[in-house]
């Protein structure tokens, strides 16, 4: 009796140290943001996904992450935002951007993603990228009159602007990177695997939807 006691209690405590490995933590599987940022006062819970187009993780990142996505709760919105370390990385951002002005970015933002990996765009740079992506997205259906003009607009300048701020106040040094509510972050860095950053971002988005219906 006692050796089938102490054998049950063993079995026990490696449950629960399996169940404690399991269960993601701070500094070891993310990161805390301090100070936290502030997010929209909708009543959901904001993830946001920091990416670079021509970033081979975010690439191999996206099915997965689009696929998550899908099944988010209601009380649950996600959005992108284009990192901005340099020149090269706005050029990205600025097709994102240009492409959210002129309604054509929920189309083509995955044929793009494909495209700039599968037909040669992630080895272009400067002029010789913008317009590889120009007639890619011409043979695609954008009105390229309407995208030349949204290029430059002020409305796009400003969320680069903007893009660039939240780069530096998220604290993000590679991508992809999730910010779950202003409040945590999610990296490749940390993560074991591409999956492993979505079980971990499910987590922490689970932990900020009971915070948010405890308010």
């Amino acid at each position: 009796m006692l050796k089938r006691l102490i054998v049950g209690l063993a079995t026990l405590l490696m449950c629960a140290a399996a169940l404690a490995q399991q269960k993601p933590a701070e500094g070891r599987d993310y990161l805390a943001l301090n100070p936290p940022q502030p997010v929209e006062a909708t009543g959901k819970v904001d993830v946001t996904e920091f990416f670079w187009y021509r970033c081979p993780h975010c690439y191999s990142l996206e099915p997965l992450l689009h696929d998550w996505v899908k099944k988010l709760p209601r009380d649950v919105q996600f959005r992108r935002v284009p990192a901005i370390f340099n020149n090269e990385w706005a050029l990205d951002a600025r097709l994102f951007f240009t492409l959210e002005a002129t309604g054509d970015l929920a189309r083509l933002h995955s044929g793009l993603f494909d495209a700039i990996h599968q037909q040669g765009g992630v080895r272009l740079k400067g002029d010789a990228y913008m317009k590889w992506a120009a007639d890619w997205l011409g043979k695609n259906g954008v009105d390229l009159a309407k995208y030349d003009a949204a290029l430059r607009s002020f409305s796009v300048e400003t969320k680069l602007t903007r893009a660039r701020q939240m780069t530096q106040a998220y604290k993000i040094t590679g991508v992809p990177a999730i910010a779950i509510h202003g409040r945590w972050l999610v990296s490749a860095d940390l993560a074991i695997d591409r999956q492993g950053m979505i079980t971990i971002t499910e987590y922490l988005t689970g932990e900020a939807r009971k915070r948010l219906a405890a308010k």
